[in-house]
């Protein structure tokens, strides 16, 4: 009987332990939150004092285009918490049920917003995503490389300036700056106008010094180039590294895009992925990756935190007369395969 209470003791002592190690383990691990952005879009410490301040760990990992980003979702096997899509992509995930509705009560900082980025087409209810960065695709020259007036996208087939040309590696970018040339527009779903875009941009080829991405930067801050077709985040920080550098909008229009803040159906951290959103919305936290990217913030209150010659920057803030003739990407759904069928044409044309 002893024997008996002695081991009936020991195995509730055991029991005891055991769920006070639970407990300890529970209370003392960090809840994990797993984030894909585009390469060098937000500020390390941003992510650094998030970890801090909500003892929450970020798993941070990037992508190069909103097309490697949507294929890696969409193949599953990772359970990404926070994406950092374009406009176009967002709606074809809306589409295809792969982003969860968000709880705007979890992302009060939202109220910082300005209007004129809610209800876009891609999302027009303002259910799935919050805005991040805005911009449009233009032309940054080198003043003392190009010296007439550079206001319109017929400058890139311009021979005197064969392979001092930087062109885009993006197949909706490089086509959408054909179509707008042609008078087409960007979205088209007409193949007789993308195979005239497939023309224009083979007979240019020879002029193109190389097709790049983020290098871009480097290469026209070094003066490799005389001209490059970029983001206007981009543009805003090589003006800052070199003075020669001018960014223009084309007369014939161009691309006015969004990249949002949304949460996959994958999340298994919903509440923490809305916290991180709303903390990349306070005014303080939106002037931090502003300043450190480079690209236009959609937050008022951020703006109002900019310095005097950065809010007049018509590169990173153009006028709304500036702005008339931009579209929107929308996502081509089935016809995609056209312009990957194109685009790569044009790559391998010789």
């Amino acid at each position: 009987m002893k024997k008996s209470v002695k081991i009936l003791l020991m195995i509730l002592v055991g029991i005891l332990i055991s769920v006070s190690l639970s407990a300890c383990g529970k209370s003392g691990d960090k809840k994990t939150l797993n984030v894909y952005n585009w390469g060098d879009y937000i500020d390390p410490s941003v992510i650094k004092d998030f970890e801090k301040e909500y003892n929450i760990k970020v798993n941070y990992s990037t992508f190069d285009t909103n097309e490697d980003m949507y294929v890696k979702v969409k193949s599953g096997g990772t359970s990404y918490d926070v994406l950092f899509p374009s406009d176009y992509i967002i709606e074809k995930m809306i589409r295809e049920d792969m982003l969860l509705k968000l709880d705007m009560n979890n992302i009060p900082n939202y109220k910082y917003i300005d209007d004129k980025f809610k209800n876009l087409e891609f999302d027009p209810n303002n259910e799935y995503s919050v805005p991040y960065m805005w911009g449009t695709v233009g032309i940054i020259y080198n003043k003392n490389m190009v010296k007439e007036k550079v206001d319109s996208w017929d400058i890139l087939w311009d021979e005197k300036y064969k392979g001092q040309i930087l062109m885009l590696n993006s197949q909706r970018d490089s086509i959408a700056v054909a179509l707008l040339k042609l008078g087409y527009s960007m979205n088209t779903r007409d193949l007789n106008e993308l195979q005239e875009a497939k023309e224009l941009l083979v007979k240019q080829k020879p002029l193109v010094y190389a097709y790049v991405g983020d290098e871009v930067k480097d290469m026209m801050i070094g003066e490799e180039a005389a001209m490059a077709v970029v983001w206007s985040g981009d543009a805003v920080f090589m003006k800052e590294q070199n003075e020669n550098l001018e960014y223009a909008i084309p007369k014939e229009g161009t691309n006015l895009w969004f990249d949002n803040i949304v949460v996959p159906n994958t999340s298994k951290n919903k509440e923490e992925a809305e916290l991180f959103i709303n903390y990349l919305c306070r005014p303080e936290v939106g002037l931090k990756n502003t300043e450190y990217i480079g690209y236009s913030t959609p937050n008022v209150e951020t703006f109002k935190l900019l310095p005097e010659e950065l809010q007049k920057d018509k590169s990173a803030y153009p006028e709304d007369k500036d702005l008339v003739k931009t579209e929107i990407f929308k996502d081509p759904g089935d016809f995609v395969k056209e312009y990957s069928r194109i685009w790569t044409e044009v790559l391998v044309e010789e």
